[in-house]
């Protein structure tokens, strides 16, 4: 019996030696940590760069305000376009009846005035002998 207890006590000195060797083993000496840090320190900016990024945003900001009054302006003349078409049906059914009505009552219709483009020539004045003959009136 003494020779299993001295047995024993060897067994158990034997793996608690061996835990300990692979636990070292395993795990290394010594263990190292690596840190980064977090802190963070703004980039050095110079006084014309902060200008240079304030005029940019004033731009950004100038351009987008003239984008949206372009886009306002071009609802604006679509509206005033269908309006002016609508007026011009109009004027043009009045003209019509008004033709009609003339018609009926045997007004002489008014002579059409020349439209912008179409320039009457000037007729040149033909002289006959009697104007070369007369002298004219000097002042």
């Amino acid at each position: 019996m003494r020779a299993r207890k001295s047995l024993l006590v060897v067994a158990v000195t034997f793996v608690c030696c061996t835990a300990v060797w692979f636990s070292v083993s395993l795990y290394g000496g010594q263990k190292t940590y690596e840190v980064e840090s977090q802190i963070t320190i703004p980039e050095y900016r110079t006084d014309a760069a902060r200008a240079i990024d304030a005029y940019e945003r004033l731009m950004e900001r100038h351009m987008d305000l003239t984008e949206g009054n372009f886009t306002r302006i071009g609802v604006d003349l679509r509206d005033v376009a269908k309006k002016l078409d609508s007026i011009n049906s109009k004027l043009t059914e009045l003209s019509t009846r008004i033709a009609r009505i003339e018609k009926k009552l045997g007004i002489e219709q008014p002579k059409l005035l020349p439209s912008r483009g179409e320039v009457k020539k000037p007729q040149p004045k033909t002289l006959d002998k009697e104007s070369w003959e007369k002298p004219s009136p000097s002042p």
